[in-house]
């Protein structure tokens, strides 16, 4: 059995390009990785601002979205995170959709596809890091920042990336697979 990675598409905003990069990164994987992919799109989950009244470690949700979430997000065994730099950070949607679980996080390995100006979006990865270690998530080393990101859309706005953006993917599956391998047997059962 393959395991899984979810591909989770943070922005949430209209105009946005992160479904986009997350559509081929999905596909990519699918092709290009060992993995059973899945994409999971925060603006069709609609998660409400952080409202269960129990801390998140104890796993005694209340709001049936937030149940709904935990299953979904449970049966990930890695991730991988689309995230924009909005003023240096990642969206509030990310950081929301990561507090709301604990458990369901530990002991599985994370990477980043981030993307913005300059600097690719890598300023609201550092950030993002430090949240996902709060949840036990082991961050690995390489991710995939897509500097000036307008370059790779297309006339029709489809998403085109270069070798080397597409290079950086593989080698983002290929350390997720062995991270996840190494991971696997110190996890929560839930």
């Amino acid at each position: 059995m393959e395991p899984r990675l979810q591909i989770i598409v943070t922005p949430t905003r209209a105009g946005r390009v992160g479904k986009k990069l997350g559509d081929w990164l999905c596909s990519y994987a699918d092709s290009h990785s060992n993995f059973d992919v899945e994409l999971i799109d925060l603006a069709t989950i609609n998660l409400p601002l952080f409202d269960e009244p129990k801390h998140p470690r104890l796993h005694q949700y209340e709001h049936s979205h937030t149940k709904e979430w935990s299953k979904l997000i449970a049966k990930g065994d890695c991730y991988i995170f689309v995230i924009p730099e909005y003023d240096h950070l990642p969206p509030s949607s990310f950081v929301n959709a990561v507090t709301y679980l604990a458990h369901e996080w530990s002991y599985k390995a994370v990477s980043f596809l981030s993307y913005g100006g300059i600097s690719g979006g890598l300023r609201a990865v550092e950030t993002a890091r430090l949240m996902v270690n709060a949840v036990r998530m082991v961050p690995i080393l390489e991710t995939l920042p897509i500097p000036q990101y307008t370059q790779y859309i297309d006339d029709n706005g489809n998403f085109r990336p270069s070798a080397a953006i597409e290079g950086g993917a593989q080698a983002v599956f290929d350390e997720l697979f062995k991270m996840n391998n190494g991971l696997k047997n110190i996890r929560p059962k839930f």
